[in-house]
C-alpha cells in the first residue's frame, strides 16, 4: 500500500490508507500540495465530528448519507450533494444522520493530516 505524498500528481484511492481517527471516522488523506488538500472522511450513522476550528478554509462535499452540520451559531441538515464552506476560525462539528462519506478541501494543506 502506497502513501500520499505532496504535489503527487496522480492519487489513485485504491493506494491511499485509511487513517482511523479516535471516533471511529476513516479519514482518507487525497492529493495535496502547500496551498490545497483534498480529504475523504467517511462516517457511519451517530458518529459525530466534535466541534472546532482551525486555521484553514475547509469546503465540504457531501458525498454521500446525511449529516447535522454545526457552522457557527447555526444548525442545518445536509444530504449528498450539498456543500458547505467553513472559513478559517469558524467553529463548526457534525453527527452523521445516515451513513456517508464527506469530501473536504482545506487552504492551506493541513499538516497535522499527514504527521
Amino acid at each position: 500500500m502506497k502513501n500520499t505524498e505532496k504535489h503527487q500528481q496522480w492519487v489513485f484511492y485504491k493506494d491511499v490508507p485509511v487513517q482511523k481517527l479516535a471516533s471511529g471516522v476513516e479519514r482518507k488523506v487525497l492529493a495535496f500540495c502547500d496551498e490545497m488538500m483534498c480529504v475523504e472522511h467517511k462516517f457511519t450513522k451517530g458518529q459525530a465530528g466534535d466541534l472546532h476550528s482551525h486555521p484553514h478554509t475547509q469546503i465540504t462535499y457531501v458525498a454521500s448519507g446525511e449529516f447535522e452540520f454545526q457552522i457557527g451559531d447555526e444548525k442545518r441538515i445536509v444530504k449528498t450533494g450539498d456543500t458547505l464552506l467553513k472559513e478559517n476560525g469558524v467553529t463548526h462539528g457534525c453527527v452523521c444522520i445516515e451513513s456517508g462519506s464527506l469530501i473536504d478541501f482545506f487552504n492551506p494543506m493541513r499538516e497535522d493530516f499527514i504527521k
